[in-house]
């Protein structure tokens, strides 16, 4: 277990030295920061003095460690675009997508589930045919346009909810929250809906394939002859084998939630990470740009390290493997 987990955290500090990497890339390539700062009517006195300040005058090398040593601080210098450090903005904006993120995953999950048992169990009914068409409708629709139509409908048409922004926010020390508030559910659900639809889907097919995969095995048609119900054999047995692969996805799937609201914080103006990413992108701010590359890569390979040890954990043939190899 041991030797499992210190590998782990060997390829999760290569992966993120990489990603640092290519982030301290966007220094280089993307722009230069000190015309940017400056503007083009800086003298060259002026454009000397603030290069050597911000240490761009030194080496590559040079550059590089002092980049990657500050990051493992959490620090990546000061926004091009506002002026302020980069890690206060995203301290700042962090708790907007989380919530969202998980909102979204929790969602999935308590809908996905049973609609992926049920379109097992009662495969080739009407139900479970219309399940199915649903799933393959939020796999091919864009999320742009499932908030677009999830907009027009219940804020302007019906007015039932509002379409941006957070709502009212509680303070708790440097978090803020939502959760809190009924104005902060108010204004969660259009977005936690809209990026919980294709991972909605995703689980729900995944369920129902792995669920149909386990009930053709061996020991399910021994629970049968020993005769244990139905409800025994689908949920005591079938169901708890089924959820092993469901972990792993859901798991990767949650850092994808937190990568990817890009578009769902854009189209609800929410003010999260991917919505200031995006002005980023737009502005050419580097240091925001390469802090949430980093910040990214670090979710992933702490979820990635999680999804392994409880895999780990929950598969015991993996653990007999390991033993049996040793």
């Amino acid at each position: 277990m041991l030797a499992f987990i210190l590998r782990r955290l060997l390829q999760a500090v290569i992966v993120m030295v990489t990603v640092a990497f290519l982030a301290f890339l966007l220094f280089q390539f993307v722009g230069d920061p000190v015309l940017i700062l400056l503007g083009q009517d800086a003298t060259p006195e002026q454009v000397a003095a603030l290069r050597a300040a911000l240490g761009l005058d030194r080496s590559f090398v040079v550059q590089f460690g002092h980049f990657l040593w500050n990051a493992a601080q959490g620090e990546f210098g000061i926004s091009l675009r506002q002026g302020a450090q980069v890690s206060r903005l995203i301290a700042e904006r962090f708790p907007a997508t989380l919530e969202l993120a998980l909102a979204a995953a929790v969602l999935a999950l308590l809908v996905g589930i049973p609609m992926g048992v049920y379109a097992a169990l009662k495969r080739g009914t009407f139900t479970s045919q219309v399940f199915m068409a649903l799933s393959l409708l939020g796999v091919s629709l864009p999320t742009f346009l499932i908030g677009i139509l999830l907009i027009l409908v219940f804020s302007v048409t019906l007015g039932w909810f509002p379409s941006f922004g957070r709502g009212e926010v509680v303070q708790l020390g440097w978090w803020s929250t939502g959760l809190l508030t009924a104005k902060g559910w108010h204004h969660l659900a259009l977005p936690a809906v809209t990026l919980a639809i294709f991972q909605l889907t995703l689980i729900m097919r995944l369920v129902r394939a792995e669920m149909l995969e386990v009930l053709r095995t061996d020991y399910i048609k021994f629970a049968r002859a020993r005769g244990l119900t139905d409800r025994a054999i689908y949920f005591g047995h079938a169901l708890k084998n089924t959820l092993v692969p469901v972990l792993t996805i859901t798991g990767l799937q949650l850092g994808g939630l937190i990568a990817f609201a890009i578009i769902t914080e854009t189209v609800f103006q929410w003010p999260g990470m991917g919505l200031l990413f995006i002005q980023a992108v737009t502005f050419a701010d580097i240091p925001v740009m390469a802090a949430y590359l980093c910040l990214i890569a670090l979710i992933f390979v702490v979820i990635n390290l999680v999804v392994d040890l409880l895999y780990f954990l929950v598969d015991p043939r993996l653990r007999v493997g390991r033993a049996g190899g040793h």
